[in-house]
């Protein structure tokens, strides 16, 4: 009967391989190819296009430029607002383009409804009168400009300053074509926190 011994040294060499010596292994750590600086203003140009491209279509920003929307917004007061709104609805604080001034407001009626402005200073939309929790003063008449009741058009609406007392809004004038409207209001930064 054979018996068959092997040894280290044949196991080796029979196998026609060694096994790895870590020792050997050497790991290569790929560096980037860019430096610091060039990597910085990579990301820069990045950011800058991200902004342009932003600022540019979708958003925009204003100041106001005077108190007619007080309490609730205060003269330089930074505005933020959204271009590409496409619908609009009562309450939506708009930043508009009329006669070539910018306006804030808030809207109180779209296409179809029936503004009026009772003597005794209510607004009053489509024959209801509107209780508005943001208002703190009554809505006079703006008497020589805007004849009551008024009737919306297509792709128009009405718009009113916060401050109702003094500030120069659709009954000054008038309704306000959608063309008109530069965006919708959807940050607003008060002056002592820029």
């Amino acid at each position: 009967m054979r018996t068959f011994e092997h040894t280290n040294a044949e196991t080796a060499d029979n196998s026609g391989a060694r096994a790895p010596n870590s020792e050997n292994i050497s790991v290569e750590k790929h560096k980037s190819p860019m430096k610091p600086v060039q990597a910085f203003l990579l990301n820069l140009l990045v950011i800058i296009t991200i902004i342009w491209l932003l600022f540019g279509f979708a958003m925009g920003a204003v100041t106001a430029p005077n108190n007619d929307m007080s309490p609730n917004i205060k003269m330089k007061d930074l505005l933020l607002y959204y271009r590409l709104e496409d619908r609009y609805t009562a309450q939506d604080m708009v930043v508009i383009n009329k006669n070539g001034r910018v306006y804030i407001g808030r809207i109180v009626a779209v296409s179809g409804d029936t503004v009026n402005i009772t003597d005794d200073e209510h607004l009053e939309i489509n024959g209801k009168t509107v209780s508005e929790t943001n208002i703190y003063t009554s809505t006079p008449r703006y008497e020589g400009f805007v004849e009551y009741p008024v009737k919306l058009p297509e792709d128009t609406c009405f718009v009113l300053a916060d401050n109702r007392s003094g500030g120069e809004d659709s009954r000054y004038y008038g309704i306000v074509d959608r063309s008109e409207i530069k965006g919708k209001v959807v940050i607003t930064l008060r002056r002592h926190n820029i």
